[in-house]
């Protein structure tokens, strides 16, 4: 019984094997070398020419101007305001559907810019834009 005396078995080993790594690195070198190449051979093929040309349907915009003393001048022409859901209508009807502008003097009154933005909610308008002028 050899209780001062250590086996060389039961050591503890303080530094890294580095054999399994090093197989392991020359395994996936030759691996790598191997691939590289075939990855490089490509089947040239002549693919066909197509042109396509996209078509921009670029809807048209509608100007609605209301003056300052509460006059509607639909795209630079004047109407009366009976005649504004029917062009709203007429407008809203079309495919695409043009964008509305609407430019308000800024003397109007809000109202007449608001009953011109209800006509064309109603008449089924989903474009609809102001115009403004910067300052």
């Amino acid at each position: 019984m050899a209780f001062g005396t250590q086996d060389d078995s039961d050591e503890v080993m303080n530094e890294i094997n580095m054999t399994p790594l090093v197989d392991v690195m020359l395994v996936l070198l030759i691996i790598f070398i191997i691939t590289v190449p075939v990855m490089k051979h490509s089947v040239n093929v002549d693919l066909p020419r197509a042109t396509n040309q996209p078509e921009n349907i670029l809807p048209e915009t509608v100007r609605l101007s209301v003056a300052a003393d509460g006059q509607y001048f639909w795209n630079g022409q004047q109407i009366a305001d009976d005649e504004l859901p029917a062009h709203l209508q007429a407008e809203a009807a079309k495919q695409p559907q043009p964008d509305l502008h609407i430019r308000g003097d800024k003397e109007v009154r809000y109202e007449r810019v608001a009953q011109a933005m209800a006509a064309a909610q109603r008449a089924g308008v989903r474009k609809i834009g102001f115009v403004t002028e910067p300052q």
